[in-house]
């Protein structure tokens, strides 16, 4: 199985729609960093998991300088964005989204990994 990774720093605000009282309620932005995780039994025919700049088009082109609350369709808490993440990238398990230091998301997809 080979395996690769892809870190991005995002620009990026929102705001929480929740069920208690919060600062997070309020828009608010972050410089949001990203890691994308692949894998693959097989390389592609260029030799590659996949090409690391799709993930920074799909992901970092999509997301970059935006309103995520007008850009996904869901709640943005970094729980959610890590799961919108790895549905974007067929050969992507698992993603990383940290909003700020000290605060993390993981996701695992089930799927993932031709």
């Amino acid at each position: 199985m080979y395996y690769v990774s892809k870190t991005m720093e995002i620009a990026g605000c929102h705001r929480l729609n929740l069920s208690y009282e919060s600062k997070c309620k309020n828009l608010h932005g972050h410089n949001w960093i990203i890691t994308v995780y692949c894998k693959a039994k097989k390389l592609n025919q260029d030799g590659m998991v996949f090409d690391f700049k799709h993930a920074k088009e799909k992901i970092h082109g999509f997301l970059d300088h935006g309103n995520f609350n007008e850009l996904l369709p869901f709640n943005p808490t970094a729980e959610n964005i890590a799961r919108w993440v790895t549905e974007q990238i067929p050969e992507c398990y698992k993603a990383k989204v940290q909003e700020s230091e000290g605060n993390i998301a993981v996701y695992v997809a089930e799927k993932g990994g031709k």
